[in-house]
């Protein structure tokens, strides 16, 4: 098995399966993103992003965070899938600089949704991926 550049952060597993789920179902999570994007993209959203993405640069995590989004990328364009990627990235991201949050992947979305209205900015990024990651195939 080939080792990723994040084999050793806390959450790999969790990008791992997140990845996984992508590239399986890229339309489940364009679904995720488009609604998401529409019914709470807010200036939280863009706090949260600029502080996962400082999170995961300045923690040195640079080769990790290169490798894992280019991998969300290709998963993602090899669906076609613009939304699909930037639902996956910016989760990727969130698990890469918080060491704490890859429980919300496992919660029901409205519980991660509610915590993201509260202001929890790793729910804010993980709340499309928690929708796609749960969401049944119709």
């Amino acid at each position: 098995m080939t080792q990723t550049a994040w084999a050793d952060l806390p959450n790999a597993k969790h990008i791992d399966r997140l990845l996984a789920d992508l590239e399986k179902n890229p339309d489940k999570w364009s679904a995720a993103w488009s609604a998401e994007r529409y019914a709470a993209w807010s200036t939280e959203r863009y706090a949260a992003w600029d502080a996962a993405r400082d999170a995961a640069w300045y923690a040195s995590w640079y080769a990790a965070r290169t490798d894992a989004r280019n991998a969300a990328r290709d998963a993602a364009w090899s669906a076609a899938r613009n939304a699909a990627w930037y639902a996956a990235w910016y989760a990727i991201l969130v698990l890469i600089a918080c060491d704490d949050c890859a429980y919300l992947l496992d919660e029901k979305p409205e519980h991660v949704q509610m915590l993201a209205l509260l202001g929890n900015q790793a729910a804010l990024l993980l709340y499309p991926a928690c929708v796609a990651m749960q969401k049944e195939m119709a």
